[in-house]
């Protein structure tokens, strides 16, 4: 088999949380135009259920749509429950969704700091721990977790500690958990993108003026597409990365390089 072959998902059955749009709905195209079965699963259902019927036409792809909390143990286990049902097997997990919420940290409620934290961290956690679980029955399983380049800077002029903080979480969570369960068959990767030019991040007006400043920071001139993610997370969900755990993959243009 060569090596573009060896790249195909074709039997795999994966999740993404954060599915109905962003980077989430990008991956799960690109996990099912290389053959997998993917679970959109998201808080807003209807966002959900649109994203898998566009894939399932332009794929051919099964796919399903979930709706659920990330930060809800009861509703993540269900998720995971629901995709072992439909598709008899989990195989890889895309942990996707997160937000950030741009407040001086002398302004930022704890309300507003807990909210972060939980989405982007703990649901990372009880995401991750639930798809584990049913990988170690399996004895086999790929986990992707999102976290970002701001894991690694303080990103600037915007104020977001809360955010820079749950995404360095992921990143040694994702460690840990490698290093755990790499005797039991579960990888576990994380990618951190830089600035990533979704349709949310585009068409917001407010972000404009920061993006223009981003631009000009960054050495190649321009932020992200959601599109350059893609190589990187079907290689990381499939079987040419058996001997990849435990690894944070930035993916910013070099913008962390200074």
């Amino acid at each position: 088999m060569g090596i573009i072959e060896s790249m195909r998902l074709d039997g795999k059955a994966i999740y993404v949380t954060g599915g109905a749009s962003g980077i989430g709905r990008c991956a799960a195209m690109a996990f099912a135009e290389a053959g997998a079965d993917v679970a959109i699963v998201d808080i807003n259902l209807e966002g959900a259920e649109k994203v898998a019927k566009e894939i399932a036409d332009a794929t051919g792809s099964k796919t399903i749509a979930i709706q659920a909390d990330v930060t809800n143990q009861e509703q993540v286990e269900a998720m995971v429950a629901k995709v072992v049902e439909t598709y008899g097997k989990l195989d890889a997990a895309f942990n996707n969704a997160g937000i950030c919420i741009n407040v001086p940290a002398e302004e930022m409620t704890y309300e507003q700091w807990r909210k972060v934290t939980d989405i982007n961290l703990n649901g990372v956690f009880l995401c991750a721990t639930a798809a584990g679980r049913q990988m170690m029955k399996q004895g086999y399983g790929s986990i992707i977790n999102t976290a970002s380049m701001s894991g690694h800077i303080v990103n600037v002029p915007q104020p977001q500690c809360a955010y820079n903080a749950s995404k360095a979480g992921v990143i040694l969570l994702t460690k840990s958990l490698a290093v755990e369960w790499a005797k039991k068959g579960v990888r576990v990767n994380c990618i951190s993108p830089g600035y990533i030019g979704t349709e949310l991040i585009l068409e917001a007006e407010h972000l404009k003026p920061l993006m223009a400043q981003w631009n000009e920071m960054a050495p190649m001139g321009r932020v992200g597409k959601p599109e350059e993610l893609q190589s990187i997370l079907v290689y990381l969900a499939g079987d040419t990365s058996t001997f990849t755990t435990g690894s944070d993959i930035v993916v910013d243009g070099a913008f962390t390089c200074f």
